[in-house]
């Protein structure tokens, strides 16, 4: 489906849950959420049946996300029906990589093709203090069994955060010359929970073009990620740019959240509710959503926060 701008819709982001065992602090607050109760979350049922919608209208790439959505207790069932919808080309996963362990393999039989991991520090220090009660080696041991699982893609995401981890991008890209994955660099987006990183820490992505001068330009694949490569390279190092340069004119997608409300855009207040309505209701709440999808987000920058209304573990990451 198009939206008003003549962009194509093809890619939703479904968070399944807005709980996590991480509390990084970019975003969630540092006692976790208030968990609601069932009754105000999507079902099972009601996941999957907003997922046919959508796909009937013309969504074929389906990302689960979180909060962390491996604490999910239905997670497998969840994404073994998704996958099974027919029309959906593609199912995703992203998370923090702390469960994979058990779930890698699994989640692969349950038909993800593509995982994300992640992960915005190869130091254990930093990694506990950034994710407050997280540790690194268990990040990294859900990396090595998604590695022998074989997913299709492998990406690592990472937070690119002045004063934080911009000593380490040369460290982090090297992943791409050890391990068949790729890397992208994000740059920190002024969401709510931002409030202690001050205007230093949002630094464009252009640092890591200085950091890396041997990086080659690749073509893109269709997704918002500028792609290069270190020679040599099993991977490439992608860089997304949501700060210093938007890409709102090719955005593909959509959010729905946890307890089912549609976000045409992440940093906008629009929501558009969808629990307990019925196939068609949900598929008429979608169509109405997409086509209110704005042009762009408006100013963002250390001065200018994002004006989502949720933090990003109640969006979908």
């Amino acid at each position: 489906m198009l939206d008003s701008f003549g962009r194509k819709i093809s890619y939703l982001r479904l968070s399944v849950t807005e709980l996590c065992n991480l509390r990084c602090r970019y975003c969630m607050p540092e006692d976790g959420v208030c968990k609601k109760s069932h009754e105000l979350m999507l079902t099972e049922e009601e996941t999957l049946s907003a997922v046919e919608a959508a796909v009937s209208l013309g969504i074929s790439k389906l990302r689960v996300t979180g909060g962390e959505p491996l604490v999910k207790p239905n997670i497998l069932s969840l994404c073994r029906r998704a996958a099974a919808v027919e029309g959906l080309k593609e199912l995703c996963l992203t998370t923090n990589g702390t469960l994979l362990p058990s779930l890698a393999r699994p989640l692969k039989g349950a038909g993800v093709r593509r995982i994300n991991i992640s992960l915005d520090t190869l130091d254990k220090d930093k990694y506990a203090y950034i994710t407050r009660q997280g540790e690194l080696s268990r990040a990294l041991e859900g990396l090595r069994s998604a590695l022998d699982a074989g997913f299709e893609k492998i990406k690592i995401n990472t937070v690119l955060i002045g004063g934080f981890n911009d000593d380490e991008i040369a460290a982090l890209a090297r992943l791409t010359l050890e391990y068949p994955l790729d890397l992208r660099f994000i740059e920190l987006m002024p969401m709510r929970e931002n409030s202690e990183f001050g205007e230093a820490a949002f630094i464009p992505n252009s640092r890591v073009l200085a950091a890396l001068p041997a990086l080659e330009e690749q073509p893109r694949d269709g997704g918002v990620a500028r792609l290069y490569r270190l020679p040599g390279a099993l991977g490439c190092v992608g860089l997304i740019h949501p700060i210093s340069a938007h890409f709102c004119a090719e955005c593909n997608r959509i959010r729905l959240t946890a307890d089912g409300y549609i976000k045409p855009c992440l940093h906008s207040t629009a929501e558009y509710p969808i629990k307990g309505l019925d196939f068609a209701g949900m598929k008429a709440r979608f169509e109405r959503a997409i086509l209110a999808k704005p042009e762009w987000h408006g100013e963002l920058s250390a001065a200018s926060a994002s004006r989502a209304g949720r933090e990003m573990n109640q969006i979908g990451g």
